[in-house]
This record gives structure tokens, C-alpha cells and sequence, in this order.
């Protein structure tokens, strides 16, 4: 799939973080792209910083998540790539200690359920939504209508402590990959997870300043490069799976070869 001024795709989490560096990276290739994120103020600076359009959605909110790709197409037509990066989840351990009775308390089960709609049913909303969309598109030479790429990570095959939620609801999103890459392989639109590792993104920034010393930890802790992961890192690799249409069906890791251990 050519990536140039022809081409529209819907980056969702697209304000900030890897989302921001998929956005930059689509444009600076001549993509029209349309951001997806809840930070209106965020997401409007993004836009007029990029040439972007933006749209407000909220991925937990089947409403405005059909309201904004009618907007996005729209204004761009029908993307023929999505990016999903957005995601709402809570944390905690299955059982940990309370601090308040002395005792012992549970991740509840509430706790759970709200971050699987932020995690698994977003990713499976925003790329059925897509995917409805993508199947009206004239195929090109490859018979390719479109490219799905969902965002998973590490924490799905090395969930650490308190990553229960976390790391079996973005295993979960890996786990959506196969399936959903063959219900739609004869309308010729693919679907990929990319897992990041550790990246420098702004909720890890903040220990640089706040704590060199984990921030130091962190970085030695990645076997090589002995760093964070670069957002535009990871961009480079969306552009790819965009690109080359053999790639189908996988869950890729992205991760300077780290393997997360229990703690």
C-alpha cells in the first residue's frame, strides 16, 4: 500500500505519545490523517501543528466513536488505514494489601470490566467501525482495501506485578489479530499489533526530572540499545506494516529485545 497524498487514515490516541509520532510520521509521507483523542486543546494544537484534522472521540463511546469517523471521512474521505493507540485502563494487583482495615482487598471486578471496554472493545469498536468502511473501497493491485494496526504491548506476554488488568486485556488485543485478519481477508484488509516496550513517552518522561535514578534504571534495564524506546520508533514501524502488504496477521514486538520480569 502506497503511503502519499491519496491515502486517508484515522490515528486514535493521535495528540500525543506514539499516536503524535504516527500522525507526524503519515504526514511527513503525505497521508491526510485524522486524529482521534479526547485532549481537545491537545488534539487541536496537534492538528494545526501538522496539517491534521482533528476529532474528538471518545473510544469509550460507540456515538463518538461513529461520529467521528463520519467526520473524518467527511472531510478526507474513507481511510484506508487505522491506527488505534488510545486506551483507558485502571491497575492493580488481583489482591493486595489495605491499607485501611489492615487487612486484604481485590481488584474489582468493576475495575476490570471498565478498563476491558478502554483496551479489548475499543480496539475491537474502532477497527469493526473501520473495517465496515474499508470494505466498499476499490481494492488495489493486491486486492488490499485497507490496513488495520492495533496497539498492544510487552506487558501481553510479560505482565508484571499489578499488570493483571493491563497485560490480559492487551493480550486480549493480540489475541483479536488472527481471527479478525481472517473474517476479513476476503475483503483484502489486514490486521496487525504492534507491542511496545518501554518508550519515552510523556507518563515515563516525567521520571527524568522527578526521579534520574529510576529514570537511569529504566533505560539500563533494555538489553539494546541501552534506552527507551523513540516514539518515532515505533511510527517507523506503522509505516511499514502500511506499506508492505505481505505483512498480515502478526503481533509484532518492538522492544530493544527487554523482557519484563515479575517486578
Amino acid at each position: 500500500m502506497n503511503i502519499d497524498p491519496s491515502l486517508s487514515a484515522v490515528v486514535t490516541g493521535g495528540a500525543s505519545g506514539l499516536g503524535l509520532a504516527t500522525v507526524k510520521a503519515l504526514r511527513a509521507a503525505g497521508a491526510k490523517v485524522a486524529i482521534f483523542d479526547v485532549n481537545e486543546e491537545q488534539g487541536a494544537r496537534t492538528a494545526q501543528e501538522t496539517g491534521a484534522l482533528f476529532c474528538k472521540v471518545d473510544i469509550m463511546s460507540e456515538e463518538s466513536a461513529l461520529a467521528g469517523f463520519e467526520a473524518a471521512r467527511a472531510a478526507n474521505g474513507q481511510e484506508q488505514v487505522l491506527v488505534h493507540c488510545a486506551v483507558y485502563t485502571k491497575g492493580g494487583k488481583t489482591v493486595s494489601k489495605d491499607k485501611a482495615t489492615g487487612g486484604f482487598k481485590r481488584l474489582s471486578t468493576e475495575d476490570y470490566a471498565i478498563s476491558a471496554e478502554g483496551v479489548l472493545v475499543a480496539s475491537y469498536r474502532m477497527a469493526s467501525i473501520a473495517a465496515l468502511g474499508m470494505a466498499g473501497l476499490e481494492p488495489d493491485e493486491d486486492g488490499g482495501r485497507g490496513a488495520i494496526i492495533l496497539t498492544s504491548s510487552a506487558a501481553a506476554q510479560d505482565g508484571q506485578v499489578g499488570q493483571v488488568v493491563y497485560g490480559s486485556l492487551k493480550a486480549g488485543v493480540n489475541g483479536l489479530v488472527l481471527p479478525m485478519a481472517r473474517d476479513l481477508m476476503d475483503l483484502g484488509i489486514r490486521v496487525n499489533s504492534i507491542m511496545p516496550g518501554i518508550f519515552a513517552t510523556p507518563p515515563m518522561l516525567r521520571f527524568k526530572d522527578m526521579n534520574p535514578a529510576m529514570w537511569d534504571a529504566l533505560n539500563a534495564s533494555v538489553p539494546f540499545p541501552k534506552r527507551l524506546g523513540k516514539p518515532e520508533e515505533f511510527a517507523s514501524l506503522v509505516l511499514e506494516l502500511v506499506r508492505n502488504s505481505y505483512m498480515n496477521a502478526q503481533t509484532i514486538r518492538i522492544d530493544g529485545a527487554i523482557r519484563m520480569p515479575p517486578r
